[in-house]
């Protein structure tokens, strides 16, 4: 089924074709915890602070002491998690509980944070490379995973490293749709491979409290010896329905034809009618004078004793 590409492989590919690339270079906005770890230690030096007077005041190195232990004790109590963050927390290695967002304290030595999950949208590039369609044909397929995590608790406790989990589900899933469908499939249905592809990762991902929200289909990449074919393939067929077309016009017209001589032959009057429609027709726009056939002259004649009669 070829080759595959590691996570960290294809991420490296990605930076080395950045000048070739189509994608632009977006600047991504970073969101810092910096203030989150500066109001942690501030707690703690706040707490030194205070017991660092108490000992200049009493001239008590234990006061000192204690104060060092206490801000130490803050430090590792005192936790603030972002609006778009939960927290993790053990208990003697058991998981106790989920928190966030907001400030919020932990037992010293007996609970500790094991993990900080962030909820919001993410986005995974991933691709299948020479995958074989259900008629032989080798294809390179990138796409685009939009996907969250819902359940940080079940997103840790489930599943090692669910974002690495997620890029090698994604990779394996679009290789195996792929497989289950024609070149011509793939051309023409790209949406419903999108949405078949979604449909198999929010089904495989839902134990682990992460969900796929879309999955888009960049580009779909066929050997350039089978697109001449199939563009002569597309051109012939385009041929082919042009002439049919073309065929059935004329037979309505044909058919239209057959069903006139027939109204002409059976009402007496219609071809007068249809001669003096001739002729007015055709001194309509410049004028002038008329010559008319015996012939016509009579179609004429007719006419007038059909209207009397």
């Amino acid at each position: 089924m070829g080759n595959k590409t590691t996570l960290e492989e294809y991420e490296a590919s990605l930076d080395t074709s950045k000048s070739t690339s189509d994608t632009p270079d977006f600047k991504d906005t970073v969101t810092s915890r910096m203030g989150a770890k500066l109001l942690r230690i501030s707690l703690a030096f706040i707490v030194l602070l205070i017991f660092a007077g108490i000992a200049w005041s009493y001239a008590s190195i234990l006061a000192l002491v204690l104060g060092l232990i206490f801000a130490l004790l803050a430090f590792l109590s005192a936790h603030v998690i972002l609006e778009w963050e939960r927290a993790v927390v053990l208990r003697f290695g058991k998981l106790s509980r989920v928190r966030g967002p907001g400030l919020f304290f932990t037992i010293p030595l007996v609970e500790y944070v094991t993990a900080i999950v962030d909820l919001r949208l993410r986005s995974t590039v991933f691709k299948a490379e020479r995958v074989l369609t259900s008629d032989l044909v080798p294809v390179n397929v990138d796409a685009v995973l939009f996907w969250l995590v819902w359940d940080a608790k079940k997103a840790c406790a489930e599943i090692k490293n669910f974002e690495k989990s997620v890029f090698w589900i994604s990779q394996t899933t679009l290789r195996d749709v792929i497989g289950g469908m024609s070149i011509a499939q793939m051309s023409t249905r790209r949406i419903q491979l999108d949405k078949e592809v979604k449909a198999i990762l929010e089904n495989k991902m839902r134990d682990w409290g992460i969900t796929a929200v879309s999955v888009e289909i960049r580009d779909i990449e066929i050997p350039l010896e089978l697109q001449d074919a199939m563009s002569v393939e597309a051109q012939a067929e385009r041929e082919y329905n042009a002439r049919v077309i073309l065929a059935e016009v004329e037979k309505e017209i044909s058919e239209m034809f057959v069903d006139a001589a027939r109204t002409y032959k059976e009402e007496e009057g219609a071809m007068q009618l249809r001669a003096m429609s001739f002729v007015s027709n055709s001194v309509k726009d410049k004028g002038g004078l008329v010559v008319v056939p015996s012939a016509l002259s009579d179609a004429f004649d007719g006419l007038s004793k059909i209207t009397k009669g």
